[in-house]
C-alpha cells in the first residue's frame, strides 16, 4: 500500500539506506510491475463481471449481499489505476502534486474499504452461524456502508497529507515524504495495527466457524460457505507478510539497523503487489465456488 509506485524503492533521506543496485532492478522493479499488471489484466473485468451478474447472490442474506457489493466495487476502484501506477513506477512522475496526492488518496480508500469490508463479512457470518443473530434491520444495513467508508477515508488521511512530488538524481516521484522519524513510524503503525486489528478479527471470526463445522446453518449453501471461506483465508495469506515486513520497517527505523531496513527495501516491494493479488483474486473465487 505505502509508496507503492515509484516511492517503492526511494524513501526519505532520513531512512533511506541507499537506492537499489542495476542488479536489483529486476527484484525490485520489474517484478513487482509485472504482479501489477497481473492484477489489472484479471482483476479488473473480473470484478466488473461480478458487479453487473452478482453470481448466485440470490442465496445470500441481504447483509451479506451488500458486503460482497462493496467489496467487488472497493476492488475494481483499486485496480482501475494500476496502469498510471506502472508506468510512473518505471519512469517517473509527471503528473503534477495534486494529482500524486489525490490518485494515492483514491488508492488507500479502496484498500481500506475491500480490508474493512472482509472484516465485516467474516464478524457477519460468525454471529450468523455461531450465534445465530442476523444483525442490522434493511435500513441499518445500507446505512452500515456510510460509517465503513468514513472510517476508510479517515485512515488514508495520512497518504493525502504526506505524499510528495519528490525529485531525486533518477527523476521525479510520488512518494510520501517524512518531516521526521517520529511522524513515519506513526504513519506506519497506525496502518499496521489497522491491518494486524482487521486480521486478528477474521482469524478469530474463521476460528469460530471452524468450531461449528457440523452445524447443518453452516451448509445451507456449499458454494457460498466455500466462497467466503475462500475470501477470508486469502485475504489472511496475501495481507499478513506486507504487515510484517511494516513492523520490520518500523524496528529498523528506531534501531537505526541499515542490513534490517535492506532487507526491507528488498523485500516490499513484492509483498505490497501482494496485496493487489488479493483484490484481483475475489472474482476468481466467485467463479471456482459456482464451477460445480
Amino acid at each position: 500500500m505505502e509508496e507503492l509506485n515509484s516511492s517503492m524503492v526511494t524513501f526519505n533521506s532520513s531512512s533511506q539506506p541507499g537506492d537499489p543496485s542495476p542488479a536489483s532492478w529486476v527484484s525490485v522493479k520489474l517484478v513487482p510491475a509485472m504482479v501489477l499488471s497481473f492484477c489489472f489484466l484479471l482483476g479488473v473485468p473480473g470484478n466488473i463481471a461480478v458487479i453487473i451478474f452478482k453470481p448466485n447472490w440470490q442465496h445470500l442474506s441481504s447483509l451479506s449481499q451488500i458486503l460482497m457489493l462493496n467489496l467487488a466495487i472497493s476492488d475494481l476502484i483499486c485496480l482501475l489505476p494500476l496502469p498510471l501506477w506502472i508506468y510512473t513506477f518505471l519512469k517517473g512522475w509527471t503528473l503534477g502534486l495534486v494529482a500524486c496526492k489525490l490518485l494515492a488518496y483514491i488508492m488507500y480508500c479502496s484498500l481500506y474499504s475491500s480490508l474493512l469490508t472482509v472484516t465485516l463479512l467474516s464478524v457477519q457470518r460468525y454471529l450468523q452461524v455461531v450465534h445465530l443473530q442476523k444483525i442490522f434491520d434493511r435500513a441499518g444495513r445500507r446505512r452500515l456502508l456510510v460509517p465503513l467508508w468514513l472510517v476508510t477515508m479517515i485512515l488514508s488521511i495520512p497518504a493525502l497529507v504526506v505524499r510528495q512530488v519528490i525529485e531525486h538524481q533518477h527523476g521525479t516521484d510520488c512518494h510520501f515524504h517524512f518531516s521526521s522519524q517520529s511522524q513515519q513510524v506513526a504513519v506506519m503503525l497506525t496502518e499496521t495495527l489497522t491491518g494486524l486489528f482487521a486480521i486478528f478479527v477474521v482469524a478469530f471470526s474463521y476460528i469460530g466457524l471452524h468450531r461449528k463445522v457440523n452445524q447443518a446453518a453452516f451448509f445451507n449453501n456449499p458454494q457460498m460457505t466455500r466462497l467466503v471461506i475462500s475470501i477470508i483465508v486469502t485475504f489472511f495469506v496475501l495481507r499478513m507478510p506486507y504487515h510484517i515486513t511494516n513492523v520490520l520497517r518500523v524496528a529498523a527505523i528506531l534501531l537505526k539497523n541499515d542490513s534490517l531496513l535492506k532487507f526491507f527495501l528488498n523485500s516490499y516491494n513484492i509483498l505490497a503487489a501482494l496485496v493487489f493479488v488479493n483484490s484481483c483474486l475475489n472474482p476468481l473465487l466467485y467463479a471456482f465456488a459456482l464451477k460445480n
